[in-house]
């Protein structure tokens, strides 16, 4: 029987997750990254899978959608999970990674897989058969929301329509050794017994000032030709902030659940910073992705009580992330209706987030290790939402994270306390049912 191989364009957790699944499947994969010759305007590191926003993974609750996705995932050997495990931080209810870590022991696997071909070059064009992999059955392109330029237009002639785009925004990260501790103090939300956490509280004086400044800060304009789209799930602090004085109160700046040890009082707002590395030496300003320019970043964020001498590892940013207009443009196993023999994986896709990426490229393995026997989970599943809300065509398609409101009804009344754990029971004994059929 002649060799299998699959051509991957993009070594994120997508292209990564595609390439474990295949290789330890005996298929031979020809893995192209861009970098280090190519850098996007959120990347820096060399290695792969690269986390370039937050370093948290999300909740680990099992009652909550996220927590469901990783469940299954991990069922099916995720490289993803596998690793976030071995390099977790401390981070209350949610999976939070050393990021250099987490990405260098990804690197270290995927290159010293006897079945992956790992070829550092850019992609410019997509065709098939791919040029650079001639011999390749079939081309997975998990170049990520920051595909260059050159192989966006390709993407976008391929399809026959311009790609839909969104922007992006990521957080600022300070060094531990400058949070001012006589104010910023240990805990989680209801856990104040809890480390994982630095917590930055706010009086109702203190959050004005910080709000009227983020007001009036300079902030980086989008480019002539773009127009911004942010995606809700995402949104800069500072348009939040526009829509009322209070938004920031009930959202990323919320106190609840915690007591300022100084006053014995719920403080009126309150700034979370959570631990980039095991070490601690470096902290992530929860919620803060922001466009403000760097000279206003620090001038704004230093307004936090316990941010006054903050010192800025990495500023926040933000950049266009290009996804496709999915239920136009992709099948069910999310080949390109207008080239079956290429797959999206990963956020281009219309999937948001760090697990919802991987478990696209993760089924993308699976799939055509199968030879496009497997079909994908059913929709009660958080794995199958993903793919029903990619197949769900609607006026104006937009990015989302998994979560219960992806899946089918519960077809019962509940009580709204109830409605998570039904949801969830349901999810895996949907999924339970699928995997027993699966032949891997």
């Amino acid at each position: 029987m002649a060799e299998r191989r699959i051509a991957i364009i993009g070594a994120g957790l997508a292209g990564c997750e595609a390439a474990f699944a295949l290789a330890q499947r005996g298929i031979q994969v020809s893995l192209f990254e861009m970098k280090p010759l190519v850098f996007s305007p959120a990347h820096s590191s060399e290695n792969l899978a690269e986390l370039v926003c937050s370093n948290s993974f999300r909740s680990d609750d099992p009652k909550s959608a996220i927590g469901l996705l990783k469940e299954e995932m991990r069922s099916l050997g995720s490289l993803t999970m596998e690793t976030a495990e071995r390099f977790q931080v401390p981070a209350g209810k949610a999976l939070a990674v050393d990021r250099k870590n987490f990405s260098a022991a990804i690197s270290e696997r995927i290159a010293s897989h006897p079945c992956i071909r790992l070829e550092r070059k850019e992609i410019r064009s997509l065709a098939f058969p791919l040029p650079e992999a001639p011999e390749a059955e079939a081309v997975i392109v998990a170049a990520g929301p920051l595909a260059s330029e050159a192989l966006a237009h390709s993407l976008s002639r391929t399809i026959g329509e311009n790609s839909l785009y969104f922007y992006d925004a990521i957080a600022p990260i300070i060094a531990a050794e400058s949070v001012n501790l006589e104010r910023a103090f240990p805990g989680a939300r209801y856990a104040p017994d809890s480390c994982d956490y630095l917590n930055c509280p706010m009086e109702k004086d203190e959050y004005f000032a910080f709000y009227e400044a983020l007001l009036a800060a300079d902030k980086v304009a989008a480019r002539d030709f773009e127009q911004e789209k942010h995606f809700e799930g995402c949104m800069p602090i500072e348009a939040l902030a526009e829509r009322g004085p209070r938004t920031l109160v009930f959202g990323p700046l919320k106190p609840v659940g915690f007591e300022d040890p100084r006053t014995g009082r719920r403080p009126y707002a309150l700034l979370q910073l959570r631990a980039e590395n095991l070490n601690r030496s470096a902290f992530n300003l929860v919620g803060c992705q922001t466009k403000l320019t760097y000279a206003a970043q620090a001038e704004v964020f230093r307004l936090i009580p316990g941010l006054e001498r903050a010192e800025f590892i990495r500023f926040g940013s933000m950049h266009r992330n290009t996804f496709v207009n999915a239920p136009g443009v992709l099948t069910g196993n999310l080949s390109l209706k207008a080239a079956p023999r290429l797959y999206l994986a990963g956020q281009i896709t219309g999937v948001e987030g760090y697990v919802e990426s991987a478990a696209t490229g993760l089924w993308l393995g699976l799939h055509l290790a199968s030879e496009g026997r497997l079909s994908p989970p059913p929709p009660e599943t958080a794995w199958g939402s993903l793919f029903a809300h990619l197949q769900t065509p609607v006026k104006h398609f937009q990015p989302s994270n998994v979560q219960f409101g992806l899946m089918p009804e519960l077809g019962q009344k509940a009580r709204k306390a109830d409605r998570k754990a039904l949801y969830a029971e349901r999810a895996r004994a949907a999924f339970a049912g699928w995997r027993s059929q699966c032949s891997f």
